[in-house]
Order: structure tokens, then C-alpha cells, then sequence
């Protein structure tokens, strides 16, 4: 019975012993005693309101671009205004509905100025209201107000418009500009034209401010023909003002003149595959790239990362032998 009365202790102990042990206090090393943390909760997503104002909405480069931005702040959340709005190429116009975007509270906004001088008030405005300036396409005077610039490189667009004049005309002959010189884009595109050719025997019989519209580009070359008909090329700051003034060539029955645009889109680009048009080339660049590109800048900006001050996307011809490779049904 002794044995049996110890046997039965024994166990009794061992029990003990293990319910102890499930009711261990945290104590010795950290190992010892593990703590379960809850996971941090994620840190909340910052929505902005970003403000839009371009030069012309009728142009079909700028709603492109409009497009393209909205687009890629949509898919993070992000919410813009100003994209319906019409300048209707009046400087006053645009720093009104500047204001008018202000007073809604954006917390930055894409600006592509009508006069690249008169916009100054309202990148004062929004300084003071704290509001951060992506500078689109074409630069404003001011840029120290500036916050980060996003546009192609229109200079060389026109060194190339040039380069290829200089092939087909060695000869030389008299040439015409449509030109803008409010708009700072356009001013680098002549620039970049006027210093290639400089030295061949080229002469600017004619030169005509036609704010980049279509519909003054027409009126502006239709004289141009008249007075001097034997131009033997038009270079154009961009492709509205090349299709006004391929509708005046036209018009005047004018068929040895060669038209050069800038932007690359789908109505020139339509026009260089007819067999009988006036257009020659288009410098392109691509509306879409530099929305997507604006936005990555801005978003960077706004979040306190690093992004690049200036940044300036490619330009390329486009003529009749490689148009095949970007097609006329969209924006490149």
C-alpha cells in the first residue's frame, strides 16, 4: 500500500507541475515571454485638387494633355478642375479663372500660359496662396515663381524643321513665319528654325503673329500668297497654324510651297499621308508622355520627394517616309 500510496503522490506532483507552468508569469529573458504587437495601421493617403489652365481648348493638344493628367491623378485618387475651361487665348480671361481656382482651394496647378509676360499676377496669386505652379509646354517670364517646369524640347523642333528645308530647298528661295510671340514655345521653335538656316540663301520675305489659331493663320498666309507667290516654304509654330495655312495654299491654288508644323498631331499627321498636300512635316512631340509626366512631378512635389526642376521630353520629325511608323489615329 506504501508503494501504491507514493506512486499516486508521485503523479499528483507531476501534474502540479505542468499547470504551473501554463500559468508562468512573464518573467527572465525577453525570448522567454513573446508579445504579440499589433500591426501599425497604414498611414492615410493624402488626397490633392489640382488646377488646370492651358492656352486654347479648342487646340486638340492641349485637351490631350488635359486628358492624359486627369487620367493619371484619377487612378491615384486625386481630383482636378479648370479642364473645361476656355481661355479663349485672353490673358485676363485666364488669370480670372485662376483666381476662381484659388478661391476653390487646389492644392496645385498645371499652367500653360496665353502670354507667357502678362500671367505674372496670377503666378503671384499663387504664391501667396500657397498654391504649387507646374509650368506646362510654355514657359512663363517669371519662372523664379515657378515650382517645377515640364515641356519638350521646342528648340530643337525647330532645328529640325530646319534641317529638313535645308535638304529640299539647297538652293535656297524665300520663306515665310507664322509665328506667336506671346507664347515662349513658339518663340523656340522660330528660334531654333531661323538659327539652322542662318548662312544658306534663305530669305523671310514675310512674317505674321497669328496666336497659333487656325483661323488667322489662313487670313495671315492667304496675304502672304498674294503678295509674295513664290515662297518656296511656311514654317509654322504649330500644326493648327500649319492646317490654316495649308487651306490658304489651297485656296490661292499655291502647289510648290512646303509647310512645316510642330506637335505631330493626328489632323497634320492625316494630311501628310494625302499625295497632293502642302505639309511636309510636323516636329512632333507627345501631349501624353508629358501629362504623365507632369503628374509624377507634381505628386512628387507635393509629397516632399525628390523630382526634377526642369525636365524637357523629345521631339522628332514626322514626314511622309516615316509616317507610316506613328499612324494619324491618335497622339503619339
Amino acid at each position: 500500500m506504501h508503494k501504491k500510496a507514493a506512486k499516486l503522490l508521485l503523479i499528483i506532483m507531476i501534474i502540479c507541475s505542468f499547470q504551473l507552468a501554463g500559468c508562468k508569469k512573464q518573467v527572465g529573458a525577453e525570448e522567454d515571454n513573446a508579445v504579440v504587437y499589433e500591426e501599425e495601421e497604414e498611414e492615410e493617403k493624402i488626397i490633392y485638387k489640382f488646377g488646370f489652365s492651358c492656352i486654347a481648348k479648342e487646340n486638340p493638344y492641349f485637351v490631350t494633355l488635359g486628358e492624359a493628367i486627369r487620367d493619371a491623378l484619377q487612378e491615384q485618387g486625386h481630383s482636378i478642375i479648370g479642364l473645361n475651361k476656355d481661355t479663349n487665348l485672353d490673358s485676363q480671361q485666364q488669370i480670372e479663372q485662376i483666381q476662381e481656382m484659388i478661391d476653390e482651394g487646389i492644392d496645385a496647378i498645371f499652367l500653360s500660359p496665353v502670354d507667357w509676360q502678362e500671367i505674372t499676377p496670377a503666378l503671384e496669386a499663387l504664391k501667396e496662396a500657397g498654391v504649387k505652379i507646374i509650368n506646362l509646354d510654355t514657359q512663363v517670364a517669371e519662372m523664379g515663381y515657378v515650382d517645377a517646369y515640364v515641356g519638350s524640347d521646342n528648340k530643337n523642333a525647330g532645328v529640325l524643321c530646319g534641317k529638313d528645308l535645308i535638304e529640299r530647298f539647297s538652293e535656297g528661295g524665300e520663306i515665310a513665319i507664322l509665328e506667336c510671340p506671346s507664347m515662349n514655345s513658339i518663340n523656340e521653335r522660330i528660334t531654333g528654325f531661323e538659327e539652322t538656316i542662318a548662312g544658306y540663301p534663305f530669305e523671310v520675305v514675310a512674317r505674321k503673329n497669328v496666336e497659333g489659331d487656325l483661323t488667322m493663320a489662313r487670313e495671315a498666309a492667304k496675304e502672304i500668297f498674294a503678295e509674295h507667290p513664290e515662297v518656296v516654304a511656311v514654317m509654322c509654330g504649330n500644326d493648327p497654324t500649319a492646317v490654316g495655312a495649308c487651306v490658304a495654299a489651297n485656296e490661292a491654288g499655291i502647289k510648290t510651297v512646303s509647310i512645316y508644323g510642330v506637335d505631330g498631331s493626328p489632323e497634320i499627321k492625316k494630311e501628310l499621308k494625302k499625295s497632293n498636300t502642302r505639309v511636309v512635316a510636323t516636329a512632333a512631340q507627345s501631349p501624353i508622355n508629358m501629362g504623365k509626366t507632369a503628374v509624377k512631378t507634381a505628386l512628387s512635389l507635393l509629397n516632399g520627394e525628390t523630382y526634377e526642376k526642369e525636365t524637357y521630353l523629345e521631339t522628332y520629325l514626322i514626314t511622309k517616309d516615316n509616317i507610316d511608323m506613328y499612324g494619324s489615329d491618335g497622339w503619339q
